[in-house]
């Protein structure tokens, strides 16, 4: 019932929807104490509705932009406040007194203030931002004064809305008493508060605290560009809960061969990438993009096939390669708008051949084989299990943009999942990992994923009474309890890094700040990798466990598992990297042979059913390996998807990004050549024989044409070839 509740709300938490119900009885109940009229009652109800006001917004609540849509946004809540207290003070038969204009007048001069402040606020970030926003790119050249702080600028709105506090107070007081004196401090209070909130924020719109002007920015950026002369670009575009697909290829950006930079295009993306020594640039207006200088590129890779990516694709002389951002069986993995790069690199032979069979226009030559270098931190199956009980990991993927039965598992068989493997006749524990997508377009799957979430909360807190369990806690406590210590050090010691010197300062200052420091980029990279073992050490082997957030990552959730159940995405083809067994659903319930002849990733899986009764299979091959029969199949498989061990993927990342920058030069200096020489054909040789003048010489038509004759130049040098 109260999940339900939960949903309907749309809040995340118990607590959440308990300030969502006294801020929806607070209304009424102020609206009620005013007609009353009820002093005390007025008091108490408005005291409510403040706090739970404050709650949802520092909570962030989706139930808040709820409210805005339906056109009972903050300011409007404030307002009827306002005016139920107006209300009040008239039931009260003091329409007639002083205090009531003072009251009156008071609230609407604040409105006038509250105008000029959001006018300020909203001028001053116009005035900051800048037309790119940059990391790891020197921007020394020109002045980026401090942002204002954060007090000021953070819930702006908010804060100039809460300064009515004074005068409401004062007023109930005033009334309650029948002193006026509080009535009139309490509206000069707030009044006051109100001119030293613009005053402060009026310093800020002089000329010394904006940035420069749009054109001196790009002029520096361009500067920066022509010395710096990146050769391979990562460009990305997407919403926030898409930077996985670019923070994935951050290590292999950093070991790759050349000048790497990476090219964001939504300002949103820029502060969810994790922290790289490769230089970013981000360029929200196409046209700022396309007048860049990048002249130097050579090779542009690309994480997702998106409409923005048509601002970097029409530049000639770079080649670009779509690299994506998994591989897997599904339709996006052989989505038609491939056809528009000059390459498309898949990790093993399975990914040509998946574009053969789809045949969707992507020529096989136009295909080339460079393995996963992400997989790397991928531990191999040392053939068993890494606890005294197996870890399974369930991984499915999101529901998808349309009603697939087999898009994910979730919907039809994750209860099932989850419930089997809990009732399992050999304990295993349970890792469940979503897709960060889960419930954004269905709210069935958010609301299963909610009920597996509190499913493995209670299995994880029956064990804990077991004495199997009870014993094993006992022995472990001391350890997990340092763990935890060293975790919270490690935590507090990351965000330092993660921050620049100044906190608080906005996206200008943040690019101001954003060179490169080598020093702590490695600091963090070891610590990350402390925090990640502390994390697995601070709690039992036996204890079930939800992942959602970015951390731990996903192969680090690999990394403690022996088996894993998952969904047709690239999450199985990463899993086979590490040779353990796994599963996969046929969800749409296509039967064992489709289903492989389909999936070339589940060709060595045991194979669900949605009820899930075939895991017993899986849980055998984990708990001894010559139960394993599909083992042989999964090597074969793995080599098959992700190519060869040898040599390394990143080697033939590499080698693959080496060989069209080649082809990019080549191409680049045949233009030049054909664009210097004169219109026209070349003057003929006076001393060779002609048709003209020799008269045996064998006339030859335009119609007798050899039409099979090689082309005075190949696609290659084509300049209409990108």
């Amino acid at each position: 019932m109260i999940s339900t509740a939960i949903r309907l709300a749309r809040v995340g938490s118990r607590s959440e929807l308990a300030a969502a119900v006294l801020l929806g009885l607070g209304y009424p109940s102020v609206l009620l104490a005013a007609l009353i009229p009820n002093l005390g009652f007025f008091a108490v109800a408005a005291a409510a509705t403040y706090a739970a006001d404050r709650y949802l917004h520092m909570r962030g609540s989706y139930l808040v932009n709820r409210l805005q849509k339906v056109r009972a946004g903050l300011s409007i809540r404030f307002l009827v406040r306002q005016l139920l207290l107006i209300l009040l003070v008239a039931r009260l038969d003091l329409a007639d007194r002083v205090i009531f204009y003072v009251m009156l007048g008071g609230f609407l001069v604040f409105y006038g203030l509250q105008v000029t402040q959001g006018a300020l606020a909203a001028l001053i970030r116009l005035r900051r931002t800048m037309p790119v926003a940059t990391r790891g790119v020197d921007l020394g050249a020109i002045r980026i004064p401090d942002a204002p702080p954060t007090v000021l600028m953070r819930r702006a709105g908010e804060k100039m809305l809460h300064l009515d506090l004074a005068a409401v107070a004062g007023v109930l007081v005033a009334a309650g008493t029948g002193d006026y004196l509080y009535g009139y401090i309490g509206v000069g209070l707030t009044i006051g508060l109100g001119l030293v909130y613009l005053f402060a924020l009026g310093l800020y719109l002089r000329r010394g605290r904006r940035v420069p002007a749009a054109a001196v920015v790009l002029e520096t950026v361009d500067d920066w560009l022509r010395d710096y002369r990146p050769t391979v670009v990562l460009y990305f575009s997407g919403s926030k809960a898409s930077a996985y697909q670019v923070n994935m290829w951050l290590e292999t950006m950093e070991q790759i061969d050349g000048r790497p930079l990476i090219i964001l295009r939504e300002r949103g993306i820029l502060s969810q990438l994790n922290p790289t020594a490769v230089p970013v640039i981000c360029v929200p207006g196409g046209t700022h993009l396309m007048n860049m200088d990048l002249s130097s590129v050579r090779v542009a890779l690309y994480a997702a096939n998106v409409g923005k990516n048509i601002h970097l694709l029409r530049v000639p002389t770079i080649k670009h390669v779509f690299i994506g951002h998994g591989d897997s069986d599904k339709l996006a993995s052989v989505n038609p708008y491939s056809k528009v790069y000059d390459e498309v690199w898949t990790a093993g032979r399975a990914g040509r051949d998946r574009y053969a069979l789809a045949d969707v226009g992507v020529r096989d030559e136009d295909i080339a084989e460079v393995g996963r270098p992400q997989l790397a931190p991928i531990q191999s199956w040392t053939g068993k299990a890494g606890n005294p009980i197996p870890t399974v990991l369930y991984a499915p993927t999101w529901e998808g943009w349309d009603d697939n039965p087999g898009n994910t598992s979730l919907l039809l068989a994750g209860e099932n999942i989850v419930r089997r493997l809990l009732e399992a006749e050999r304990p295993v524990r349970v890792i469940y990992k979503p897709h960060p997508f889960t419930g954004i377009r269905d709210p069935k799957a958010k609301a299963v994923h909610e009920r597996i979430t509190a499913t493995l909360s209670a299995a994880t807190a029956a064990r804990a009474t077991e004495p199997r369990w009870v014993e094993a806690a006992a022995s472990a406590k001391d350890g997990q309890g340092v763990a935890r210590v060293e975790l919270a050090r490690l935590d507090a010691r990351l965000r330092e890094l993660a921050e620049p010197a100044r906190v608080g300062g906005d996206e200008a200052e943040k690019s101001r700040a954003g060179l490169i420091d080598q020093h702590r980029l490695d600091e963090a990279k070891r610590l990350r990798a402390e925090w990640n073992d502390a994390y697995w050490r601070s709690f039992g082997w036996w204890e079930h466990r939800v992942v959602t957030g970015a951390e731990p990552r996903l192969y680090d959730c690999f990394n403690q598992s022996d088996a894993m159940v998952s969904d047709i995405s690239s999450v199985v083809s990463d899993f086979i990297a590490s040779g353990k067994p796994y599963a996969v659903t046929d969800s749409a319930e296509l039967g064992v042979e489709e289903f492989k002849r389909q999936n070339t990733a589940v060709r060595a899986a045991v194979i669900l059913s949605n009820s899930a009764r075939e895991l017993d299979e899986l849980l055998a091959a984990v708990a001894d390996p010559s139960a394993d029969r599909l083992a042989d199949a999964r090597n074969e498989l793995k080599r098959y998807l992700l190519g060869p061990d040898e040599p390394t993927s990143m080697e033939q990342f590499n080698a693959a990004t080496r060989a069209l920058a080649e082809k990019s030069r080549a191409r680049n200096a045949g233009v030049e050549q054909r664009l210097a020489e004169p219109e026209g054909a070349a003057p003929p040789d006076d001393s060779a024989p002609s048709a003209r003048t020799d008269p045996d010489a064998e006339v030859n038509t335009d119609a007798d044409a050899d039409t099979d004759a090689e082309p005075e130049s190949n696609d290659l040098d084509s300049p209409v070839r990108g």
